[in-house]
């Protein structure tokens, strides 16, 4: 099999079923930025493949290429793989693992810390994309319930993963340092 196929040279791509869309529909959008999230976990996890965190970026990386196909498909294609309750209770499980070790947050952080943190506050970024083009896809085009919860979990779980990055070596998260203005600041 070919790698190109020539179908998309003017601008449009085929979906689950043959219906033609724009490569920049909110669809396409959409999957296309799940799909760059789970470029930005690859990256991650190639370059700190001896990471605590490996096996569960792994299971990530695989769910995001189901989401990817549940967000590419109609909601009336059949036989299309789709995010379930399951994972999304998956990714709530994970958050609550990784926080039992962590200290609570007192004040907003910086991504940052460590590269992998970096990375996964990235991945959390364009996985906040994804979730805003699923908003906009759900207004014209009907979208899985649980793919829109799922996009907003993993992005909690992006955050929670990168402060156990952080954690993992003994780099504490970097605090933000706020510019509040004080009455002393006020009269010089």
């Amino acid at each position: 099999m070919k790698i190109y196929t020539k179908t998309g040279d003017k601008g449009d791509t085929g979906l689950w079923g043959g219906k033609r869309v724009s490569k920049d529909s909110a669809r396409i959008q959409t999957y296309g930025t799940v799909d760059e999230c789970n470029a930005v976990l690859g990256i991650a996890r190639a370059a700190w493949s001896d990471s605590p965190l490996d096996q569960m970026l792994a299971e990530l990386q695989n769910q995001l290429f189901v989401l990817g196909s549940d967000l590419a498909s109609p909601l009336e294609s059949q036989n299309v793989p789709r995010i379930q309750d399951q994972q999304v209770s998956w990714l709530e499980e994970q958050i609550d693992t990784l926080e039992q070790d962590l200290a609570p947050l007192t004040q907003f952080i910086l991504p940052g810390g460590t590269a992998q943190a970096a990375q996964l506050h990235l991945a959390r970024t364009v996985c906040r994309r994804a979730e805003r083009w699923a908003v906009s896809l759900r207004q014209t085009e009907s979208v899985n319930p649980p793919a829109l919860i799922y996009l907003n979990r993993l992005s909690d779980l992006l955050f929670v993963a990168a402060r156990a990055a952080n954690q993992a070596a003994k780099i504490s998260d970097v605090p933000w340092q706020s510019p509040r203005i004080t009455a002393k600041d006020q009269s010089l």
